[in-house]
């Protein structure tokens, strides 16, 4: 069997998903960020890949749900965050993070019905250091410019957060999410190309994925211990973070979430199109 190309991001958050994947002489992990992943999967360049869940929806290849594993909440994420020097309600800005489309899509989403709000959005490479507006120092909060209103996704909401002085509102999406609709919320599931579902290699990667979840959730605080530090995370909020705060097992109760964000982009103009495929098995929502 050739070797199996995994897409997958280098977050912390992936840890429960992705560690001891390297160590498999069957496996390579290719790393990028999550917005890069849909094409990576679209032009073949991996087998599955742990894509985003708004780009799957929008992909003009079809793409199938593995049921092998996921990125979700069931509340508080703690690193899909909005920051605004303005009361939510007034947002007229965004600087979003164009790490994850899936989280961009959700603060329209939210602010779409919780507030009536359909600010503007303006892309952002956080990676390239906050804050980006020129002028502006991460040493003298009370100086340089600032975004009014800054979306921020994965491990730099807690290595490299703007100060609390700067954005007295902010707003985690997870939780909004929650409290909008009652569900967990999806980020990112595996999957894979739907015409390749029937693929030995593809249904190999699905059972090698999922056999690795369900050892690596056994194993939690151990990799938490070794991996937190070079995330640049306390390890304790890690530990809370990983083993609280997140969903990784792809079941009835995520595909019904995942199903209801996609119908409500859907009806928003914010996807061409509502309905998630599945491939086999299939998961029962009933």
């Amino acid at each position: 069997m050739d070797t199996l190309r995994i897409g997958c991001v280098s977050y912390l958050n992936t840890l429960p998903l992705i560690e001891g994947l390297d160590d498999l002489k069957e496996a390579e992990l290719v790393r990028a960020v999550p917005s890069r992943l849909i094409p990576m999967l679209q032009n073949n360049e991996v087998d599955v890949a742990l894509v985003s869940l708004i780009d799957a929806a929008r992909s003009t290849v079809p793409m199938s749900v593995l049921p092998a594993g996921m990125i979700g909440s069931d509340g508080p994420t703690l690193t899909v965050r909005l920051y605004s020097q303005v009361p939510i309600d007034q947002i007229t800005k965004v600087h979003a993070d164009t790490d994850s489309h899936t989280s961009v899509v959700l603060a329209r989403l939210l602010l779409a019905e919780l507030h009536g709000l359909e600010p503007e959005f303006i892309d952002y490479d956080a990676r390239e250091q906050i804050p980006v507006i020129k002028g502006a120092d991460l040493d003298d909060p009370a100086g340089g410019e600032w975004p009014e209103t800054l979306l921020l996704i994965g491990d730099k909401v807690v290595t490299g957060s703007p100060p609390a002085v700067r954005y007295p509102h902010q707003l985690d999406l997870g939780e909004a999410w929650k409290e909008l609709t009652g569900l967990p919320f999806v980020y990112a599931v595996w999957m894979c190309r739907s015409d390749r579902t029937e693929d030995p290699s593809v249904a190999a990667a699905s059972a090698i994925l999922d056999r690795q979840r369900r050892h690596n959730r056994t194993r939690i605080d151990a990799i938490v211990s070794a991996r937190a530090p070079e995330h640049r995370w306390p390890v304790d909020l890690a530990r809370k973070y990983i083993g609280s705060c997140l969903l990784y097992e792809y079941d009835a109760r995520a595909q019904k979430a995942a199903e209801r964000f996609i119908e409500m982009c859907a009806s928003r103009g914010l996807v061409e199109r509502a309905g998630l495929v599945h491939a086999s098995p299939a998961i029962t929502t009933s």
